[in-house]
């Protein structure tokens, strides 16, 4: 099974994260990774990494390419799944799938997490099922019955 290292965003890393590409039929899909880092600097509720093959543990430098980047974040005992972003070279690979269960793993971990839960754009269909496997089904809360284009799931 593959396998990933969540590491978290540095100065020795964040340049290679922007530089993330996902396919061109999916980029109205996904999070900006530039506005989900900036968000992250001024709320310490949000808790960005950047994803690399398992291969890479350790304290040592990562030799191979960064594959995605995730981020998530924890309030009022909700865990929530806010980006999960593989580059379009690692796509297919297993890497999403690794990520979604090396975050949920992450979110389990902190005891004040009751819920966790994520959103995607309805025409995401390749991630809808991705979560879907996992565990996820629709979320029917009354804050996001408003919100265009987005569908939310929860872990049951």
């Amino acid at each position: 099974m593959t396998s990933v290292n969540l590491r978290p965003i540095s100065k020795a890393n964040y340049k290679e994260c922007l530089n993330l590409k996902v396919k061109s039929d999916q980029g109205h899909m996904v999070t900006n990774i530039y506005k989900s880092l900036a968000d992250a600097y001024v709320d310490p509720n949000l808790h960005p990494f950047c994803v690399y093959d398992g291969s890479q543990r350790g304290w040592a430098p990562p030799k191979q390419p960064m594959i995605g980047f995730a981020m998530y974040q924890i309030e009022i005992g909700l865990g929530f799944i806010l980006s999960l972003y593989i580059d379009h070279r690692f796509q297919r690979k297993g890497y999403g799938e690794a990520t979604a269960l090396e975050l949920i793993r992450r979110l389990r971990l902190h005891p004040e997490v009751e819920t966790i839960a994520t959103s995607h754009h309805e025409k995401n269909t390749a991630v809808k099922k991705l979560f879907e496997k996992l565990g996820f089904v629709p979320w029917d809360i009354e804050w996001a019955k408003n919100v265009k284009d987005v569908e939310y799931l929860h872990l049951k």
